[in-house]
């Protein structure tokens, strides 16, 4: 067990002396800010204030104007009551004082037939 030992030894000692003539210097960039993570149980608790931090826009982004919109695109931005569908201010104007109480929408009352033999007032 010694002498296994012992070869070990000299093993580790002679590698730094083989590692100076292979050496390759790799050189990290600029170190940005780290977010730590925190494991806890087996689980990961990521820090939410750094990765908000890295989540917001540069300030390129916030400069620049908004792409063109294509046909669809602009479609979809229209009112809906341009398009043909639901509108619930539109629906409550046409049935007036029946909104919620009725199927069909108030109407004026109907007026009385005029007499043909009467004169017209």
């Amino acid at each position: 067990m010694a002498r296994l030992f012992s070869l070990l030894l000299l093993a580790c000692a002679a590698l730094p002396v083989q590692a100076d003539e292979h050496t390759v210097v790799v050189k990290a960039a600029a170190p940005q800010k780290a977010c730590v993570e925190v494991e806890v149980h087996g689980q990961r608790a990521p820090s939410m204030s750094c990765l908000s931090e890295k989540l917001l826009p540069n300030s390129n982004t916030l400069n620049r104007p908004p792409p063109p919109l294509s046909g669809a695109e602009a479609v979809m931005q229209r009112p809906s009551n341009q398009l043909g569908l639901y509108n619930r201010a539109a629906l409550e104007h046409r049935m007036g004082n029946a909104f919620g109480k009725s199927v069909t929408p108030q109407r004026p009352p109907a007026p009385a037939p005029a007499s043909p033999l009467l004169p017209a007032r």
